[in-house]
């Protein structure tokens, strides 16, 4: 009788964890070191996103890539997330994670908070799309793009 019940207690356990168990999926290519984002259940963590150049570097001139402000930085990296989350079936609304990187922006070398805020506000608390997420924002020295002044990851979540 002990034996029984011990083993039905163990066989429960065991599919219980069984049930728990997450699935883990990374969104990623062979070319990149990183993976672009990965899922963990139903949530969606989004890797850092930088802007794109407004004018590519020239190596035949010696001119390194244009960024651009960071008011035109943020439009851009905030079009590349709204992008990378619509391919996962997400949008910013769900979006409840943002954390932001900020350095000094190339044209005035000053860190301008008040450009990226300008454009967060086009895709967060708005009239369409009243969802706002949790947020960070760090000043950073620099980062691994020279003239990039910002560099956002998000963490969505699929709404049930």
């Amino acid at each position: 009788m002990k034996k029984t019940l011990l083993a039905a207690v163990l066989m429960s356990g065991c599919a219980l964890s069984m049930q728990a168990q997450t699935v883990v999926k990374h969104i990623q290519d062979e070319k990149s070191a990183i993976a672009k984002g990965v899922w963990v259940g139903d949530t969606f963590y989004l890797s850092g996103q930088l802007p794109s150049p407004v004018t590519p570097a020239d190596p035949a001139k010696g001119t390194p890539a244009d960024y651009g402000d960071t008011k035109t930085q943020a439009a851009s990296v905030f079009a590349k997330i709204q992008a990378a989350l619509k391919e996962q079936g997400l949008d910013m609304k769900d979006v409840v994670k943002m954390t932001v990187f900020l350095g000094a922006d190339p044209k005035t070398g000053k860190l301008d908070f008040a450009g990226m805020q300008s454009e967060f506000v086009k895709y967060f608390g708005t009239k369409e799309q009243p969802n706002k997420p949790a947020r960070s924002a760090f000043q950073v020295a620099a980062l691994v793009a020279p003239g990039a002044a910002l560099e956002i990851e998000v963490i969505a979540a699929k709404s049930k």
